[in-house]
């Protein structure tokens, strides 16, 4: 379970400002990763490290060396990155870290099982550490318990932040719709009325083309309306204002209020975010010290 971290391991070994604000820096060797059939199990992680460490052997025997990597380890998660350029090799992010166990056995190997962002497959990662196996795996412990925390303690702002923001979206989504519409229509409207009032062939017009049956000028959404001197050299009376009690527009729609408008769903993409960060963290973390392999394969290749 996710909060039983704090009761198995009370003393974690740093500081949770070193992890929130910072980052913990290891180097270790990276076996590689691959792909395992569920997201726990000391069983599935012991097919993973004898594989990874069949290929290794073999690719030893062609002369090739383990790469090294730096893992950086924070609330954000763990990257594995180029320990000379610092560029980023895989960014594993804590809600999708399920499982994470170090070797009784053969202290130097640790493994993390990691669902990928990309293809939703687990992928375990096995990695050799002369000295700090066990440390990697409680600190990547400690960041998810860090983790878990603050998306408890910020989760419900960051939730209804988001919400308002999918429901402001969402409403502007719908006004542009509408207007596009509305304009539409007045456009054809207007259409009409010039067809409807095109004097026939021959005969002579006494209105000037400017102005429609009954002596105004055809409203255009394009031209902005400028008040104008009214023919006995008076200006306009001024525009009569709507009493506050009137909830409607002129198209008979429900003025847009961001403070009273309903909640809406979340666009799809945040949702899904969310979602998978509550399904990650619910699912916990699962810490073990477990012996991976009973054959002497060559461990130390």
């Amino acid at each position: 379970a996710n909060s039983a971290f704090s009761k198995l391991y009370k003393s974690w070994m740093h500081t949770p400002e070193a992890l929130a604000k910072h980052y913990i820096a290891y180097n270790a060797k990276f076996l590689g990763n691959t792909e395992v059939e569920a997201p726990k199990g000391t069983e599935v992680v012991k097919d993973a490290v004898r594989k990874l460490k069949f290929q290794r052997h073999i690719k030893k025997s062609e002369g090739q060396k383990i790469p090294k990597v730096e893992l950086q380890i924070s609330i954000y998660g763990v990257k594995i990155l180029d320990p000379k350029t610092k560029d980023v090799q895989h960014n594993c992010q804590l809600h999708r870290i399920s499982f994470c166990a170090d070797d009784k056995t053969d202290k130097r190997i640790f493994t993390f099982i990691c669902k990928d962002s990309e293809s939703n497959k687990h992928l375990c990662y096995v990695f050799d550490s002369e000295k700090c196996a066990e440390e990697i795996t409680l600190t990547i412990g400690q960041a998810f318990d860090l983790a878990y925390k603050k998306f408890l303690e910020s989760g419900g702002k960051d939730v209804e932040t988001r919400k308002q923001i999918g429901s402001l979206q969402k409403r502007i989504q719908e006004l542009e719709t509408e207007n596009s519409e509305l304009k539409k229509q007045l456009q054809e409207l207007e259409e009409q009325l010039m067809i409807a009032h095109v004097p026939p062939a021959g005969s002579i017009s006494m209105k000037p083309q400017s102005t429609d049956i009954f002596d105004m000028v055809p409203f255009s959404p394009v031209t902005p309306l400028v008040p104008t001197l009214a023919s006995n050299g008076c200006p306009p009376p001024p525009p009569t204002t709507l009493p506050p009690d009137i909830r409607k527009d002129l198209f008979g729609a429900e003025p847009f209020d961001p403070f009273t408008c309903g909640a809406a769903d979340f666009p799809p993409d945040i949702q899904s975010k969310l979602d998978e960060m509550q399904e990650g963290f619910k699912m916990g973390l699962t810490l073990e010290g477990t012996v991976f392999s009973l054959d002497p394969l060559d461990s130390r290749c």
